[in-house]
Parts: structure tokens; C-alpha cells; sequence
């Protein structure tokens, strides 16, 4: 919408990469031919080759493969077209989906790369992120009207905008969150932007810059980039000194010059029947929506092939070339420590960038909640981020951004968390913050109130998106009412309402041990170095004994389980049942045996029927995890509503005929791809502290990915079989169905599949849950 309005009826982002109903519906195959024979030809194409090869082997496979292809018609670059408004625009839309309003500003700015990008991305990160944003200090912590505000550019090759989102709390008029953004603007404009707000910003960027960088993948992708949008492969150098030359005078001139009092498009979305909350003077949105018609899916041959003319070559490239020897996989030297409180540290050293990512893992997390005081660890976590007994969430914020760095507290089904990425010469001011933030929370009430207005509007909205209900539904169900394991880690509005400061002091006192932590670091750093640190927080951080719960899931029966979302044009599909822990000896035998059934993206069998044989989903997906006492087996993705009975039928199908129908070859695919792809399964610092993370938590050695690598030589096709048949048959799963009611509950009655119930409202959900107990 807001493109289709920024830019003239004649530009190409105008419309969306993917297509309109309307093109999609009328698009045939002599279009597909003409645009491939125009634009994917060798003049019009840039190859990376990136990673550890031979130059001369590899440049002359490049020759052999792509040497001989014809060039295409010229092609000449596309000059620059940025959008002009004359005059602002307001359109709104009624979501059927929506709970809150929101509000969406949209100017026209400048392509990627362009010389003023680089002052407008501190302008937009100063303007809405953090304590010290005039954004969020008027929206948020003085008027209440919002959670967040987001603000960022969107920059292409030819033209770029700046845009501004925010998701008001329900029921506010959005002329109200619009005379806000006013007013935070006319704060800047008196303000300006400090110095040491201009360098805190900066820092944080060459973090991000350098993380960018530190994946093969990484470097191949900004190498094309450069060439494709700057016109040189070694733009990296002038990028990262045009980001550290910003100034507060370039900051200043790009709002005057593209914010300030400039037109723009404004976007507001209301929720179905609220349309008095959208900005005055705005007109409805042409907004296509697809009509859910049965029985009108066309029949193709999906094993046709299409005929065409093969262009000559030297050589037969029907035949695929012989795989190397797998590499080696390359596992990272990790050191270890222990202290005398039990607490145990994993240490990987890195200095290809100068940066140091490091993570302090509480065991717990959610397991330590009380069912009618879910969301406790939740909030915890959130307070824990916003200031400390010495210094104001502003204060602590700013601190640590000036260092360049981030520290994130987190909480998860049975873990709290803190995250720590830093540049490498600031790790020891770093560390004290962080040694600051868990040792001397400041309880800020204030914050808390603003913590938990923002965990309801997550609640609500999620209330009203599918997929979220769709998960919430099959966790419930999965785990059971009784389960701490199936509650949403946010909590309800119920419960969010009535968990006081006194609750988070008592989870922080009661469960934030060393003796059930972990410790692990990635980077440009030493082993005595990182130790020294740590020593300092563990004299200060007393050990207590901690027991961590263990809820024992009770799962409803087998079935097919239907929430009803009037009006969806989709149904979200959760389909799966317990399984294994990760400490089970078929645990990683079931992660190969997955792979083929829907593990493998686009070898795997869901995807090539769903997908590329019927077209009924663009992604669809099976995976096996588990933690230390429970596992799962789970199928998920979202279809076209008026194929949702055909989408059950059909995986039905592919899981009752997975077993019977597993063959050699993909014995094969799966061996190869398991083994081969280790070799750059620890290749960046998020990787690294991954295998460090499951080395503590599991007792994993270093190496237990040659562990896995045997494993996979060693399958057959009968374990393979013997997998699918004790935890992959789909009379034993759980199937949510989240869609239109009206539509689809009737022709899923019509399969004849067993039981299928109606889950109508949260507690019939929890009757399900109930059912095997009873």
C-alpha cells in the first residue's frame, strides 16, 4: 500500500517483487521464457566465489561453465528514479486481523550507498531507538500511547525511503500517536543530536559492520553487493570510513532536507470496524484481498516437462560432476575453566574479527513459574536491561552503546540469559556493566509498568495472528494445562496484570544461582583474560543450591484440533507429538531420518509435493528437537485456505508412506549433506558459542559433531524406517488447524480422518489439553 502510493504508476517499486493476485493469475510460461532470456544472461550477472579454494583451479571452472554462454542484449544500468511527492497522502485499511492500530509514515529519501544514507541511518536509529530517542521518550515513556517505535530506511538500487512504525496500544486514536511524532520531532529540532549520542550510535554500527563480515557467506554477499550497487567489489574499505565519518551537521541536514516538513504517505491500519481511530483525512486503501473458493483449484500435471531448446555446449552438462572427498570438519579449540562454586566455562579463541561474543546461561528460565504467574521470568528479564542500582535505564543504556555493544537478558522455557557482544578493546568496561546489571538490579517501577504494557499489547496482538495461535494452541495441547511447558513464556493478560516487583525480586533471589549457570565466550580474546574477569563477578556472586523442575507433559489425545479465524485466507498448520530428548540415543538417528521427510528444504518430500508439486504453500517444514527430558516431533506451515483439507490429506499421505517408500538414494542425500555440511557448521562466533552452549548443557564432547558424522555413515535404511514407524505415523500426531471455520471445517469433516474438534475459545483448548487425563 504504501508503495503503490510513494512511487508513480511507471516505477518499478510501484508494485511488489512478487506480483499482484492478478499478475500471478494471468502470467504464463512465454512471459517466464522472455524475462529469463532478457535478463539472466552473463552481462547482466556477478559470481563470488568466496571460501578456502585454488584461484587458477577455480577461475577455470568458472571459464568451463559460464565462458561459453552467449551474451544476452545489452543492458544499460537503470538511472537513479527517486520518488517525488508533491502533496502528503493518507489512506487507512481496516485489518481483519488487527487488534491495535497502527500508524505508518513513509518519505521519500535516497538508493543504497548513496552518500546522505549513511547520516540518515543515525538520524532514524537516534530519532526512535532507546531511552535517550525523542521518539520513544514522548510516545512511550511520556504520552503511554505505545511499546516501541520503529524508524529505518529501506534502500534499493534505485531509489530508497525512510519510514517510520508504530503500533499503538489499543484503542488509541492515531491522530493522537501522529501529534506525538510532532511533537518528538520539534524535541529534535531544539536538541539536536550530542556528540556523545552521535558516537554511541556510530559504535553500535561498526559492530554490526564487522559481524557482517565474519561468515564466508558474508563476505561473498556484501562482495556482490558492492559491485552490484556501488560498482566495486572493494567498496568495504570507503563503506565502513563514510559510516565513522557522520557528523551532527550531516545528521541535522538530511532531516531538513527529506523529513522535515516534506510530504509523505501515511498508512494507518485499524482494526475491522474501528476506522474512527485512523489519521483524520484519510481515504480507504486499495487493498486486494483474495476470495476463499472451493473447489475451484486447477489440475496440472506436476511430472510434466516443459519443452524447450537446449543451447549447445562442449560438453554434457546433463551430467552432474563428481563430489570431492567430504572436508575434513574443522572443530574449534575450546578451552575450559571451573570455579570453586561449580560455575564452568567454555572458551573459544577468535581474532579474525575484533569483536568478543560471550553468554551467561541460568538453567530454569520458565520451569520455575507458578502456573497463575506466568510471564514472572519474562519481566524479570526486561527489568534486568533497564538501569541498575547505580545508574538510570538512560544511564546504563547509553553506556553501553557508547562502547559499542549490546547486552541482552532473555528468558526461555528453561533458561535465563544474558548475551554479550562487545568490541574487543571495550570488553572489560563491558563486563563491569554486566557484572553491575546481575548483581545490582534497580527495580525501577516505573518501568515495570511500562514493561508490562508492553507484554499485553504482545498478548493481544498475538491473540488475533494465526500462526501465533496456532502455536500457542499446539503447545497447550502437546504439553497439557497443567505443564509449564505448554504456557506462552509472556504470560496472559490475567496473569501480567497481577505479578507485582515483589514476584521478579523473589524469582531473582530465589533462582539466579551460579550453581545451575554456564558460561561461554567467542573471540579476541585470551583464556586469562576472560578468567580475570570472571573471577571478580564470582567472589561477588554467591552460590545457592537450586533445583530445577522438571513438568512432565500429559498430551491430548490424537486428532485433528480446529481453531476458527473468520475470514482467513490461509490456514496455519501445526501438526506432531512428543518424541525423544536430546539425550536419547535415537535422538540424532531421527534428525537424519527427518531430513528427507521434511528437514532437507527442497529435497525433502513435503516440500516437493506441497510446494513445487501442488503449489498449496510456499514453505512448509518438519524438524525433531529436544532438550534435556523431552522432545518433540513437529510439521508446520501455512496453506492456502481453500486447499486445507487437501494440505491434511496430503502430508497425511507423505507420513504414512514415508517408511515403505525410503530408498537408497535418499539414504544417500541425507549422508552427504549431514556430513558435508559440518565443514562450515562453525564458522561464526554465533555458531561457535552454539557448540559451546550445547557442550555444557548436554555434556557433549567438543567433537560429538564427528560423534553425529559416524552416526550418519553408519544408518541404514531399515533404522531409517524404524525411526519413521515409532515417531513419525500420523494417526499418532496432533493436528491444529487454524483457518477460516465457515469455509474449511466442513470439508475436513468430509475426509473421514477420526476425531476433529472445534476448539471455539481458550477453554475448550484446555479441555483438549485435559482429555488424556480424564
Amino acid at each position: 500500500m504504501i508503495d503503490r502510493n510513494l512511487y508513480p504508476a511507471d516505477h518499478p517499486y510501484h508494485w511488489q517483487v512478487i506480483g499482484s493476485l492478478e499478475d500471478l493469475q494471468n502470467a504464463t510460461l512465454d512471459d517466464v521464457k522472455e524475462f529469463f532470456r532478457r535478463w539472466y544472461v552473463p552481462n547482466n550477472v556477478v559470481l563470488v566465489v568466496a571460501g578456502d579454494f585454488d584461484t587458477e583451479h577455480a577461475r577455470t571452472l568458472v571459464e568451463k561453465y559460464f565462458g561459453e554462454i552467449p551474451t544476452g542484449q545489452a543492458i544499460e544500468r537503470a538511472a537513479k528514479q527517486p520518488a517525488e511527492l508533491k502533496e502528503s497522502k493518507r489512506r487507512y485499511h481496516e485489518d481483519n486481523f488487527a487488534r491495535e492500530p497502527a500508524l505508518t509514515l513513509a518519505w521519500p529519501t535516497v538508493e543504497r550507498y548513496h552518500p546522505d544514507s549513511y547520516a540518515l541511518s543515525v538520524l532514524t536509529e537516534y530519532l526512535s531507538n532507546g531511552k535517550r530517542a525523542p521518539l520513544y521518550r514522548v510516545l512511550v515513556e511520556d504520552q503511554q500511547l505505545t511499546a516501541d517505535v520503529n524508524m529505518g530506511g529501506y534502500e534499493s538500487e534505485l531509489a530508497g525511503q525512510t519510514q517510520l512504525e508504530v503500533q499503538a496500544f489499543e484503542g488509541r486514536d492515531l491522530d493522537e500517536v501522529y501529534a506525538g511524532i510532532g511533537k518528538a520531532f520539534a524535541l529534535f529540532e531544539k536538541e539536536g543530536i550530542a556528540e556523545e549520542d552521535l558516537q554511541r550510535i556510530k559504535a553500535g554500527q561498526e559492530v554490526a559492520f564487522y559481524n557482517s563480515l565474519s561468515s564466508v557467506l558474508g563476505k561473498g554477499f556484501q562482495l556482490a553487493q558492492y559491485e552490484v550497487y556501488a560498482d566495486n567489489p572493494g567498496y568495504v574499505t570507503e563503506d565502513i570510513q563514510r559510516l565513522l565519518a557522520v557528523t551532527a551537521e550531516d545528521v541535522q541536514r538530511v532531516y531538513e532536507k527529506y523529513i522535515k516538513g516534506k510530504p509523505y504517505v501515511a498508512a494507518s491500519f485499524v482494526p475491522k470496524g474501528q476506522k474512527e481511530l485512523a489519521l483524520a483525512d484519510s481515504t480507504v486503501a486499495e487493498v486486494m484481498e483474495e476470495k476463499i473458493v472451493n473447489g475451484a483449484e486447477e489440475q496440472f500435471d506436476a511430472s510434466a516437462q516443459a519443452q524447450y531448446e537446449k543451447t549447445e555446449s562442449r560438453f554434457d552438462r546433463s551430467k552432474e560432476p563428481a563430489y570431492g572427498d567430504p572436508a575434513e570438519t574443522a572443530v574449534p579449540t575450546v578451552w575450559r575453566d571451573k570455579f570453586d562454586n561449580g560455575l564452568a566455562v567454555y572458551g573459544i579463541e577468535s581474532s579474525e574479527v575484533p569483536t568478543v561474543n560471550f553468554s551467561i546461561v541460568v538453567d530454569g528460565g520458565q520451569l520455575h513459574e507458578q502456573l497463575d504467574k506466568t510471564g514472572v521470568a519474562n519481566l524479570t528479564a526486561m527489568l534486568m536491561e533497564r538501569g541498575t542500582a547505580k545508574r538510570t535505564p538512560e544511564e546504563l543504556e547509553t553506556e553501553i552503546q557508547k562502547l559499542g555493544a549490546s547486552i541482552n537478558v532473555s528468558t526461555g522455557q528453561d533458561s535465563f540469559r544474558f548475551d554479550v557482544t562487545t568490541l574487543a578493546r571495550n570488553f572489560n568496561e563491558v563486563f563491569a556493566l554486566l557484572q553491575e546489571m546481575l548483581l545490582e538490579p534497580r527495580w525501577d517501577a516505573k518501568e515495570l509498568e511500562l514493561a508490562k504494557k508492553n507484554v499485553t499489547s504482545q498478548i493481544k496482538r498475538a491473540a488475533a495472528e494465526p500462526n501465533a495461535i496456532a502455536s500457542k494452541t499446539f503447545a497447550r495441547l502437546l504439553h497439557g494445562k497443567d505443564s509449564i511447558r505448554g504456557h506462552s513464556g509472556l504470560g496472559t493478560e490475567q496473569s501480567v496484570a497481577a505479578i507485582t516487583m515483589d514476584d521478579l525480586k523473589a524469582y531473582y533471589k530465589n533462582y539466579l544461582s551460579p550453581s545451575v549457570a554456564r558460561v561461554h565466550v567467542v573471540g579476541d580474546i585470551k583464556q586469562v583474560d576472560f578468567h580475570s574477569a570472571l573471577a571478580v563477578l564470582v567472589k561477588r556472586w554467591p552460590a545457592k543450591p537450586v533445583t530445577i523442575p522438571d513438568p512432565k507433559s500429559v498430551s491430548a489425545e490424537p486428532g485433528i484440533y480446529f481453531v476458527d479465524v473468520p475470514g482467513a485466507k490461509q490456514s496455519v498448520l501445526r501438526i506432531g507429538r512428543p518424541a525423544m530428548s536430546a539425550l536419547s540415543q535415537d535422538y540424532y538417528p531421527a534428525v537424519f531420518s527427518n531430513y528427507i521427510l521434511g528437514g532437507g528444504g527442497f529435497a525433502s518430500r513435503l516440500t516437493q509435493q506441497l510446494r513445487e508439486g501442488k503449489g498449496y504453500t510456499y514453505g512448509i517444514g518438519s524438524s525433531v528437537s529436544g532438550d534435556k527430558t523431552e522432545g518433540r516431533f513437529a510439521i508446520g506451515t501455512g496453506v492456502r485456505a481453500n486447499v486445507t483439507a487437501e494440505s491434511v490429506q496430503l502430508i497425511r499421505d507423505i507420513l504414512q508412506d514415508y517408511a515403505p517408500t525410503y530408498t537408497e538414494q535418499d539414504l544417500a542425500t541425507s549422508r552427504s549433506y549431514l556430513t558435508r555440511s559440518n565443514a562450515r557448521a562453525f564458522e561464526t562466533a554465533g555458531a561457535k558459542l552454539g557448540l559451546l552452549e550445547s557442550m555444557s548443557k548436554y555434556r557433549w564432547p567438543a567433537d560429538y559433531v564427528r560423534e553425529r558424522e559416524a552416526i550418519a555413515r553408519a544408518m541404514t535404511v531399515k533404522d531409517v524406517q524404524d525411526i519413521a514407524d515409532r515417531y513419525m505415523q500420523p494417526d499418532s500426531m496432533i493436528w491444529v488447524v487454524v483457518g477460516d471455520r465457515a469455509s474449511q471445517f466442513r470439508r475436513l469433516e468430509q475426509l473421514g480422518l477420526g476425531r476433529l474438534t472445534l476448539l471455539e475459545d481458550e477453554k475448550r483448548v484446555e479441555d483438549a489439553a485435559l482429555s488424556a487425563v480424564d
